[in-house]
């Protein structure tokens, strides 16, 4: 309850810096509010991804890739404290175990619900399954807007950054098959 209240008031500091009037009607319960949002929005710090898979994995035969595309997530820079907004496309070759298809949004959850830099948590998501699946190999793309690049700076309205990370036996050299 103490952390609650010092971070509630460090929100009425701010409010107060920028000039606006903490006893307003709108701005009444904002500090509770700001305080609950950012509860959620870096709930990432305490999961953990491992425990996420190893709930749904399943012994599997299949040796094709496995992609999960189009993954909505938001996250926070963490120099600016502005959100990221994206998408994260996720492939992976099975190794004899394959998990549940929602658990992979909800690793990119984990890593996207802590304040972040977008080469970071690529990184970690890919690690984080890699390790945890040992698949013959994996890579994350992530597709991002930054709103710290929007809203200030540059403000360079609809620019992406797209990253990647890849692990594998051979570097992601993908089996081919032929449709003959």
């Amino acid at each position: 309850m103490e952390k609650e209240l010092e971070f509630e008031n460090s929100v009425k500091n701010i409010l107060e810096y920028i000039g606006e009037d903490i006893n307003r009607e709108g701005l009444e319960k904002t500090p509770s509010r700001v305080r609950k949002a950012f509860e959620f929005m870096c709930s990432g710090y305490n999961k953990d991804p491992k425990e996420i898979i190893n709930q749904a994995l399943f012994t599997s035969s299949n040796d094709e890739m496995v992609v999960i595309k189009d993954i909505e997530f938001y996250s926070m820079c963490e120099h600016h404290i502005l959100p990221i907004i994206g998408k994260a496309h996720i492939a992976y070759i099975p190794n004899g175990k394959v998990v549940g298809l929602s658990k992979i949004p909800r690793i990119v959850d984990v890593f996207a619900r802590r304040l972040q830099i977008q080469e970071q948590m690529t990184e970690q998501i890919c690690d984080a399954l890699h390790e945890t699946l040992n698949p013959k190999g994996v890579a994350v793309m992530i597709d991002a807007r930054h709103m710290c690049m929007e809203m200030r700076g540059v403000e360079k309205i609809c620019s992406t950054t797209v990253t990647s990370a890849s692990v594998s036996y051979t570097h992601l050299t993908l089996p081919t098959k032929r449709i003959v």
